[in-house]
């Protein structure tokens, strides 16, 4: 396993394990220079949304990055304007021109949002049939939202990004997905800006242990659980340091003892998709 190692799709499209994400990233050269270093550690999979607004240094730092677009995985994402207005086609084409590409390997819909939903997605199979985007799929969705999903589509969600870190593995989420054939995808893997995650205790014994940091220990736990994972960061040094998870294996006893630090159901981001009401 190495950082080109890839996960296969429910229609057969690959996606790599390690994506570089770019939420709160500043548009402009702080987005530009971040995707920019990911590019150079060897990132072959970024994830972007219309919500944060840095869609067009995303397209700039690829452009500029000289390696061809067809050996890039991009996503993004359609935005909650979008969701609740009725202008998902809209919001597509938005992203396509700030990105500067003729087509997205992912597309997902950023929340769930009552009533919307399934509208939404039936949007998503129109532009997949067309041939612009190469996968489809949802974030922040639980079991209830994808049941009702899958019984009125006629294409599956490849992917359900969710928050995911130690102290919210939602490992029952992820085996219902696992089951029915979508990918998980882990946003805030490293417990998000201002967490405590990467200070505690047994994380610290464990990479010092394996002579690797508390985000590489977590990072290392996401891909042997098997979940695609989204790291974000400003700093190149860190972003590159997010890539060393290849050479090392957390022990089965190692990975229980990062299961038990769940403390679910508290969330330390967005919050609850139960209880969102947009």
């Amino acid at each position: 396993m190495d950082i080109h190692t890839t996960k296969k799709l429910n229609n057969g499209v690959e996606i790599p394990y390690l994506g570089f994400g770019v939420f709160q990233i500043k548009d402009g050269e702080e987005t530009v220079n971040a995707v920019r270093w990911a590019i150079e550690a060897g990132y072959r999979h970024i994830d972007t949304a219309s919500a944060y607004r840095n869609e067009k240094s995303v397209g700039q730092a690829i452009r500029e990055s000289g390696i061809p677009r067809k050996e890039l995985f991009v996503t993004t994402k359609l935005g909650r304007r979008d969701i609740t207005g009725g202008t998902q086609m809209q919001g597509f084409e938005t992203s396509l021109n700030l990105l500067q590409t003729d087509y997205v390997d992912l597309y997902l819909i950023h929340w769930p949002v009552a009533g919307k939903t399934l509208e939404c997605w039936k949007v998503l199979e129109e532009i997949y049939e067309s041939g612009r985007v190469r996968a489809i799929g949802v974030c922040n969705c639980v079991e209830r939202h994808l049941d009702e999903l899958r019984r009125n589509s006629k294409i599956e969600p490849a992917v359900n990004q969710i928050e995911c870190h130690p102290h919210l593995s939602l490992q029952p989420l992820a085996a219902y997905c696992e089951k029915h054939g979508i990918a998980v995808e882990a946003w805030s893997p490293l417990g998000g800006t201002g967490g405590k995650l990467l200070n505690d205790p047994v994380l610290k014994k464990i990479a010092e242990k394996h002579g690797k940091s508390a985000a590489q220990i977590i990072l290392r736990w996401d891909l042997q659980r098997g979940l695609i994972t989204l790291p974000k960061s400003t700093h190149q040094a860190r972003i590159i340091a997010n890539t060393d998870i290849y050479k090392f294996e957390l022990s089965a006893d190692e990975m229980q003892a990062i299961y038990e630090l769940d403390q679910s159901p508290q969330r330390s981001n967005w919050g609850d998709p139960n209880l969102i009401d947009f």
